[in-house]
């Protein structure tokens, strides 16, 4: 193969390579879920919507799920980040624990988080 052809070749390769993950710091955080709806992909394949209020609120609704009459079905709890993590608390969900997040944005409206106990997954913004 000709030089001039391999570099063709390997710009092809590159056009098509996915995007690399990104870590954002908490500005950034801040900025692309304050005031938006958040939906973390689950093993069940269901999609649990949160709410990133702008004023440190998030809400939380599951009862549209099957399973949502054994737990609080929909709660308001607090947001904020903490260094480069998302940090969220609900007075019930999770036994009202403290829970942060690190983020990395792996698409324009694609993230994954990784929670400080190990716990990690995807999720999706909206607008």
């Amino acid at each position: 193969m000709h030089c001039k052809a391999r570099f063709v070749v390997a710009l092809g390769l590159l056009a098509t390579a996915p995007a690399v993950a990104q870590t954002l710091d908490g500005a950034d955080i801040e900025s692309l879920i304050g005031d938006k709806r958040v939906l973390l992909s689950t093993p069940y394949g269901l999609e649990l919507p949160l709410r990133y209020s702008g004023n440190g609120d998030v809400t939380g609704d599951i009862s549209g799920f099957t399973m949502a009459s054994m737990f609080t079905p929909s709660e308001t709890g607090r947001w904020w980040v903490d260094g480069d993590q998302l940090c969220q608390q609900f007075p019930t969900w999770y036994d009202g624990q403290t829970y942060c997040f690190a983020i990395e944005q792996t698409g324009e409206r694609t993230i994954s988080w990784r929670r400080n106990d190990g716990l990690e997954g995807t999720a999706r913004i909206e607008g």
